[in-house]
């Protein structure tokens, strides 16, 4: 993993941390895997990485795995998650895919959208997750 690239702002802004991740596509697109900025996080949408040709639970499962590694570096975790965002590719997997969502969130309860797409970068995946979180002192 690439180090984080500190932007600083004048002093009326939060100090903005990007922090990179593997994809070949974040110089050709131009996007960070997350940004800080402040006490926000935002991740970007995350696909399954090494679990392409698997079920949508399982890819779903994946995402939220690689979801929480980002969140460890940018300094949060799972339970300061306020928002998450879930793209399918197919109406069918959605209940599958909740079921999941609903393993790592059921105490929680963020914020949540699930849309239905014509598809995503990787024709294998069935499903990509982006969620927003907050730093807390406690």
């Amino acid at each position: 993993m690439k180090n984080s690239e500190v932007v600083e702002y004048p002093k009326s802004m939060s100090i903005r941390t990007n922090f990179p991740g593997a994809s070949p596509y974040e110089p050709v697109i131009g996007f960070s895997r997350a940004v800080r900025v402040g006490k926000h996080v935002m991740v970007s949408g995350t696909g399954p990485v090494g679990c392409d040709d698997l079920d949508a639970a399982q890819q779903a499962d994946q995402c939220l795995t690689l979801i929480a590694a980002i969140l460890k570096e940018a300094g949060t975790s799972f339970e300061h998650i306020v928002r998450t965002r879930i793209y399918l590719t197919s109406r069918e997997d959605w209940e599958a895919v909740a079921r999941v969502h609903g393993k790592f969130f059921s105490i929680i309860r963020p914020a949540a959208t699930m849309v239905i797409v014509a598809g995503l970068i990787d024709p294998r995946w069935k499903v990509e997750i982006e969620v927003d979180a907050l730093i807390t002192t406690e």
